[in-house]
C-alpha cells in the first residue's frame, strides 16, 4: 500500500525506500547511473497517485466544470472543489472560499499586486520586501510601484543569510502599504520568522503576503497562526503538477478586491451595458481552469498529509545535517547561506570552479542539482557571486544520494584542478 492509499508514517521514521517506490521517475538511469534527483527546490517529482489522477481525469472524467448539468461535468466539478477544500484544510484556511486557484505562486503574487495593492498605492508610498526574495516576489511589486510612483524598500540580511529584524522593523515605519516576504528562501534555505514579522507589520496596519512555495512541502503551515493576509504557493514544488497553485487569503480582503481578469465563470450576468461579478473565489478564476491540475493538486496534498509533514521535516533536517557535515570536507567548497533555521537546501561555490562546471560533471554521474542564480539575483549580488550550485532535498532523498553528491564533488575537484 502506498502513502497515497492511506499509509501514515510515524514522525521521524519515514520509510524512504517504500516512499521512493511511489515515484516512477526515480527508477530511471541517467548517463548509465541511477538518478539522484537533488533539484527539488526547482520542482519535485510526482508520485503515481498524482500522475494517476491526471490520467484518470482525461480518461474517465473529462468535462468542463461549474457549467454543465450532465454527469461528467458534475463529477469533475465535485472533484475540483474537493481539491480546493483539501488545500484549505492543509494550510489552515478558515474556508475554501479563501482559496483561489492560480497557475502558481507567481500568478498569485501578480494578482495581489494588481488587484489588491495597485488601487491602494499612491505616489510616495512604499512596498517592503526582503533581500532574499525570488524574482517572482520582487518584479510584480516593482511594476506596480513604478506605475504608481511608489518606492521599493528592502530589508537586509546578514552574512549567514538571516534577515536583520531590527532593520526590518525600522523599515516598517512610514508610508509602507505592503509587506511581501519569503517564508523559506529558495536560494539559501533560510526559514524566516514570518509569524513575528507579520505581527510587526499588522500592528502598524500593513497587510502581508507570504511566499510559501518553499515552505509547504517541508513543514506544517497554518495561515491563521502566521496571521498573514495572503499566502501563495505552487503545486509543482509539493509533488503536484505544474501550471497550478493557490492564493490563500482572508475572505474579507478578497471580497473587497476587483477582478484580476475578465471572462467566463467569473461573472453573474453580462450585458453590453454592465457586468456583475461572481462571488469569491470564482471572481478571480476567469475561463476554463487547469481542471486536471487542480484535481491532481488535491492528490498531492493528500499524499503529503498521509506521509506526515512532521516526518518529512525531521527526515530533511537529518539529510541537511549529514550533507553539511560531509561537504565541509570537500577542498575549496564554501557554503552560501548558513542560517541557524534552514530547510533542506545547500547552496555552495568553489572560488576557482564555475557552478555550471560543477553541475555538468555531477550530471555525468547521474546527479541532478541546480546551478545559476536561482531566480534570486539580488541574493547572488549580496554574497558577491555570479551563481551558486544548489542541492535541495525531498521526502524521497536518501543518505546514499547525499553521499554520492559528496563523492561527485570530490571528482569535480580532481577533474578541474
Amino acid at each position: 500500500m502506498t502513502a497515497a492509499a492511506g499509509t501514515v508514517v510515524a514522525p521521524g521514521a519515514l520509510d524512504v525506500e517504500r516512499l521512493r517506490a511511489d515515484f516512477p521517475i526515480l527508477r530511471r538511469t541517467v548517463h548509465g547511473h541511477p538518478l539522484a534527483y537533488l533539484d527539488n527546490a526547482a520542482t519535485t517529482q510526482k508520485p503515481e497517485a498524482v500522475i494517476g489522477a491526471i490520467r484518470r481525469y482525461y480518461e474517465e472524467e473529462n468535462a468542463n466544470i461549474h457549467r454543465g448539468v450532465h454527469f461528467l461535468s458534475e463529477l469533475a466539478t465535485a472533484k475540483y472543489e474537493e481539491a480546493r477544500a483539501r488545500i484549505a484544510r492543509f494550510v489552515g484556511a478558515p474556508s475554501p472560499r479563501g482559496v483561489v486557484f492560480v497557475r502558481g505562486a507567481t500568478e498569485a503574487v501578480n494578482l495581489v499586486a494588481w488587484s489588491f495593492l495597485r488601487p491602494r498605492l499612491n505616489p510616495g508610498d512604499a512596498i517592503l520586501v526582503s533581500a532574499m526574495e525570488h524574482h517572482a516576489n520582487i518584479v510584480p511589486w516593482q511594476m506596480v510601484a513604478g506605475e504608481r510612483g511608489a518606492a521599493l524598500r528592502v530589508a537586509p540580511m546578514n552574512d549567514r543569510g538571516e534577515l536583520i529584524l531590527d532593520e526590518y522593523e525600522r523599515l516598517l515605519d512610514g508610508p509602507v502599504k505592503m509587506v511581501a516576504l519569503a517564508h523559506v528562501s529558495n536560494a539559501l534555505g533560510t526559514v524566516n520568522p514570518v509569524a513575528a514579522m507579520t505581527r510587526m507589520a499588522r500592528e502598524r496596519g500593513i497587510p502581508v503576503l507570504l511566499d510559501g512555495a518553499q515552505a509547504v512541502p517541508h513543514m506544517r503551515v497554518d495561515v491563521r497562526e502566521l496571521g498573514c493576509d495572503f499566502y501563495v504557493f505552487s503545486a509543482h514544488k509539493m509533488y503536484g503538477p505544474t501550471g497550478t497553485g493557490a492564493l490563500v487569503a482572508r475572505e474579507e480582503v478578497l471580497e473587497a478586491m476587483p477582478p484580476y481578469q475578465g471572462g467566463g465563470d467569473m461573472i453573474r450576468s453580462v450585458t453590453f451595458a454592465r457586468t456583475t461579478y461572481n462571488d469569491i473565489p470564482a471572481r478571480f478564476e476567469a475561463g476554463t481552469p487547469h481542471i486536471a491540475g487542480g484535481i491532481a493538486f488535491g492528490e498531492a496534498v493528500a499524499y503529503l498529509e498521509n506521509v506526515g509533514l512532521a516526518g518529512v521535516q525531521a527526515h530533511e533536517a537529518d539529510l541537511l545535517a549529514h550533507a553539511v557535515g560531509s561537504m565541509a570536507d570537500v577542498p575549496g567548497l564554501r557554503f552560501i547561506g548558513t542560517a541557524r533555521e534552514r530547510a533542506g537546501v545547500v547552496s555552495f561555490v568553489f572560488d576557482d570552479i564555475h557552478p555550471h562546471d560543477v553541475g555538468t560533471i555531477l550530471d555525468r554521474e547521474g546527479i541532478a542539482i541546480r546551478t545559476g542564480h536561482h531566480c534570486a539575483q539580488p541574493v547572488m549580488q549580496r554574497f558577491g557571486v555570479p551563481a551558486t550550485a544548489r542541492a535541495s532535498f525531498a521526502l524521497y532523498t536518501t543518505h546514499a544520494e547525499v553521499d554520492r553528491l559528496v563523492r561527485g564533488l570530490h571528482t569535480v575537484v580532481s577533474v578541474m584542478r
